[in-house]
C-alpha cells in the first residue's frame, strides 16, 4: 500500500499584550451555535483522505497564545514525522511557522509548506502580536528548509492586509506568493480548491 502523504496543519490564534484585555475579550467576543465549515475539512472528505494523513494539533491557549508554548507542543510532534511531509499553517498558525523555521533547522525533508494569510508583524489594526511571535530580521532559513514555499493571501483579507504578503516577499525572494481576489475576508471559507490544486501538483 502506498503511503499518504502527512499533511500537519497548525491553525490561528490571536495574543493580548493584558491579561485585562483577554478577559474583556472573552465577555464581549460574539458566540454562535452554528457549525463552522472550514476549509481544512476538505481534506477528510474522499478521496483526498486516501492520500493524506492529516495531524492537526489543538495548540496550546489558541486565544491568548504564547509562542513558546506552541514551540514546544509543536516539536512534540516531530518525532512522528516522515520525510516529503507538507507544513501548512493558517494566520497566526502560519506566522508561528515561519518564525520556527527561520531559526530552527527542519529535522525532516519537506515536501511543501503553505503559509496562509500570515501576519508578518504588529501592525494589524484590531490585534495584538506579542508573546514572542516576532519575526526575526533574517529569514532565510525558511527557504533552506523547504524550496516550496507558498504564501497566500486574499485582496479582501480584514484582517491580514497586503502590505503583510509584500514584506514577506521581500524578506523571501525564491517563495511562491499567490494574491487571491476573494476569500471572504480572512479565508473564512468552506472550500479551498486552489491549495487542493498546489497540493496534488508536487
Amino acid at each position: 500500500m502506498k503511503q499518504k502523504t502527512q499533511i500537519l496543519f497548525i491553525h490561528g490564534g490571536m495574543t493580548f499584550k493584558r491579561q485585562h484585555d483577554y478577559l474583556n475579550y472573552l465577555k464581549t467576543r460574539e458566540i454562535s451555535l452554528t457549525e463552522k465549515k472550514r476549509w481544512i475539512d476538505e481534506f477528510y472528505k474522499a478521496p483526498l483522505k486516501n492520500k493524506f494523513e492529516i495531524i492537526r494539533p489543538r495548540m496550546p491557549r489558541a486565544e491568548n497564545a504564547h509562542y513558546d508554548e506552541w514551540a514546544i507542543h509543536f516539536e512534540r510532534y516531530l518525532p512522528f514525522l516522515k520525510n516529503n511531509c507538507i507544513l501548512i499553517g493558517s494566520s497566526l498558525g502560519g506566522m508561528f511557522l515561519a518564525k520556527y523555521l527561520s531559526e530552527n533547522k527542519f529535522p525532516r525533508k519537506l515536501k511543501a509548506v503553505f503559509l496562509i494569510c500570515p501576519p508578518f508583524d504588529n501592525s494589524l489594526s484590531d490585534e495584538d502580536l506579542t508573546n514572542r511571535f516576532k519575526l526575526e530580521k533574517d529569514l532565510s532559513l525558511i527557504e533552506r528548509n523547504c524550496k516550496n514555499l507558498f504564501l497566500l493571501f486574499s485582496e479582501d483579507d480584514d484582517v491580514v492586509p497586503l502590505p503583510h504578503a509584500e514584506k514577506y516577499r521581500r524578506k523571501l525572494p525564491k517563495a511562491d506568493i499567490r494574491i487571491y481576489k476573494n476569500k471572504n475576508g480572512h479565508f473564512q471559507i468552506s472550500r479551498f480548491p486552489e491549495l487542493i490544486k498546489l497540493i496534488n501538483s508536487l
